[in-house]
């Protein structure tokens, strides 16, 4: 063993290699590997970023799963309300799975100010409504305190504010039309309070938030009616699960629909990023992996004589091949350690300061959003070194079929 490894570390040695015919096919071997692996951090890292960051947005605006009439006919805006006093609210013990649950209700409404006018969806939340959701898309200003008497007080989206003119502060009159026909539209004067920017578009052209109270008054409902219960589960991964526990514990004139369902458009792409994910794996592996053949042949056609020397020392077929498997486990660490170095930089970067971008009509983001997780780290590195260290098991055969005394004669 001690012979091998002195063996593998004279072949290793940059001195031994610098000059020679293999040195350029050694250096791509290495800049493949360390390439290869910075392409595999960042697609895992920012493709299950993406998919985080759109799902958590999603669920911020919606609830993970919705608990509604089934008169509404999936729509919107709230139609036939449903009564709060039910098993399930506000804790819901016999789902264990849901970590919350609030009551909401929507109302159709055009915003009306001196320049422009704009329709849009008001979203009426009470006190059991979870801010935390909203309140990392927060850019100015802050939440309306729905803890006293029924207030004015609502959030608005960036996009809105700026078609409309309208900053934190101001005020400005909101209609909503009777479902009665020819009744006159009543008309609220809200403050806005807040501005948040999620970059989601379906979202943030059409929703304001805002005191529930109000569409209960529009509509001449009791304090208990309410339009839907939004419903969050503690693990996502378990949501159509969950859901179908919640449709079993639930009325039969209550409908529940999951987000996935809801927004089935938007999770089918994500689920793309899977399929790409994996292309994007299997191409780069199997790039690293062809080039550390050839470094790996060509190392075995330059010592030919060194093969034939040692076989004639005595040593098995299976000694030399380990000495040249050595030599190519070192050039694979040596690629991971420059890939990992350089990737993993270039992830924290984009996490901490975001400086890619990404144009949120397309991708429901304005930078590309960044999952950095050890344990994937590690395993990727894992199977990096595992496959190629298999396959260079192949090439490595050659060394049985040299003969030392046509190695040793060999020039």
């Amino acid at each position: 063993m001690n012979l091998e490894y002195f063996i593998a570390k004279r072949l290793i040695t940059a001195k031994d290699y610098k000059s020679s015919i293999s040195a350029p096919i050694i250096k791509i071997a290495i800049s493949a590997i360390a390439i290869g692996i910075i392409m595999m951090l960042v697609s895992v890292a920012t493709g299950i970023g993406l998919q985080q960051k759109i799902r958590e947005k999603v669920s911020a605006f919606n609830g993970q799963i919705i608990i509604s009439n089934f008169d509404n006919n999936n729509s919107e805006v709230t139609l036939v309300p449903i009564c709060k006093k039910q098993d399930f609210y506000p804790n819901f013990k016999s789902v264990p799975e849901v970590s919350h649950i609030q009551a909401i209700a929507s109302k159709a409404g055009i915003i009306r100010t001196e320049n422009a006018f704009e329709g849009i969806v008001f979203k009426g939340v009470g006190d059991d409504y979870d801010w935390n959701n909203i309140k990392e898309y927060l850019v100015e200003g802050r939440v309306p305190d729905l803890s006293k008497d029924i207030t004015q007080e609502v959030v608005i989206s960036r996009f809105l504010a700026n078609r409309l003119n309208l900053k934190v502060g101001d005020s400005f009159n909101t209609f909503f039309v009777k479902e009665e026909q020819g009744k006159m539209p009543n008309i609220r004067r809200f403050n806005i309070s807040g501005i948040f920017n999620s970059g989601f578009q379906d979202f943030d052209a059409t929703f304001i938030i805002g005191d529930i109270r109000h569409i209960q008054r529009i509509n001449k409902w009791s304090s208990d009616q309410v339009g839907a219960f939004e419903v969050f589960v503690k693990d996502f991964k378990t949501i159509k699960e969950t859901g179908n526990k919640i449709y079993e514990q639930t009325s039969s004139g209550l409908d529940t629909k999951t987000i996935v369902e809801k927004y089935s458009y938007i999770f089918d792409w994500l689920q793309l990023f899977d399929f790409n994910i994996i292309v994007i794996l299997a191409v780069m592996i199997l790039v690293a992996t062809i080039n550390m053949v050839v470094a790996l042949l060509v190392l075995i056609l330059e010592r030919t004589q060194m093969i034939g020397i040692l076989k004639s020392l005595g040593a098995s077929n299976w000694t030399v091949r380990k000495v040249f498997l050595y030599n190519a486990f070192y050039l694979i660490v040596r690629g991971l350690f420059w890939g990992n170095l350089i990737g993993i930089s270039i992830l924290l970067i984009q996490q901490q300061f975001g400086v890619i971008p990404l144009n949120p009509e397309n991708y429901y983001v304005n930078q590309a959003p960044v999952y950095l997780n050890w344990g994937y780290v590690i395993l990727l590195n894992l199977l990096t070194v595992t496959i190629c260290f298999l396959v260079l098991l192949i090439p490595s055969y050659i060394i049985t079929k040299i003969s030392p005394v046509k190695a040793i004669r060999f020039d």
